[in-house]
């Protein structure tokens, strides 16, 4: 579990975050939406720890990150998991290797231990002929699942995610969210995705936080999301056509 408490950040006289708070519950995926600018971003920064707020507290399972020293800090940021927008995977390392990188890292298990784990998890993603394989070889989509293998690897107890379906085809976005919702229940890991997929939001939004101007307009369910009257989230979320008609008749038939 991760409990933010009236977290601000600015950068000089900008202020980006202006007192959020709210909890994101481990074995549930966790999404982060609003408009470019809302402070999603810098809000995803703050709870990886790659930007100290200004004021506030961000914990991690009773763990105060402002309290913590320099190693106990460390040791927090190998409990994390990143699934990077772009992926992220080393060019010129093969499936395998990609995978492998974190273990290599911070681990001390013995090569064939990390072999093991490297199978076990691209396996769980699906992906057990494409060890031998460079990125350049393989689709997007198995690209993003190599990421996810290469973020959960280490077992970690934190998964964020970043826009995890940008440049993904609608059917293979929704195959992402499905492994990532499968993983984080199957794990018990506490997930956050940061994203703008309205699909994702429908899909697998057990917990939503929605971002106006550096703060916290709106929180719930993608049930409660069909229902609320809050304008902000109305015109964000329901803004093209389609979604105003599935949103019709999700209340008309409940």
């Amino acid at each position: 579990m991760i409990k933010v408490e009236n977290v601000h950040k600015s950068f000089g006289d900008t202020e980006v975050l202006k007192g959020i708070s709210t909890c994101f519950d481990k074995g549930k995926t966790n999404l982060i939406i609003g408009q470019s600018g809302s402070g999603k971003t810098v809000f995803l920064k703050c709870l990886l720890g790659l930007h100290q707020p200004n004021q506030g507290n961000i914990i991690y399972n009773d763990r105060i990150y402002s309290e913590l020293d320099d190693d106990q800090k460390t040791d927090l940021r190998q409990e994390m998991g990143m699934v990077f927008q772009g992926s992220a995977l080393f060019d010129s390392m093969t499936v395998e290797e990609n995978v492998m990188f974190p273990l290599r890292m911070f681990s001390k298990f013995p090569r064939n231990e990390m072999k093991d784990r490297v199978d076990e998890v691209l396996e769980r993603v699906r992906l057990i002929d494409a060890h031998k394989k460079l990125p350049s070889e393989i689709s997007g989509g198995m690209q993003k699942r190599v990421a996810i293998a290469r973020a959960i690897v280490n077992r970690p107890k934190y998964l964020f995610c970043d826009e995890p379906n940008s440049g993904l085809d609608p059917k293979t976005a929704i195959i992402i969210d499905q492994l990532i919702q499968e993983i984080t229940q199957e794990f018990d890991i506490t997930t956050v995705i940061n994203t703008h997929d309205m699909n994702s939001v429908m899909e697998i939004g057990e917990k939503i936080v929605f971002l106006k101007d550096g703060l916290k307009e709106w929180e719930g369910t993608n049930k409660e999301i069909f229902r609320t009257d809050n304008e902000a989230v109305t015109s964000f979320v329901y803004s093209s056509d389609l979604f105003k008609k599935v949103r019709e008749i999700y209340i008309k038939d409940n």
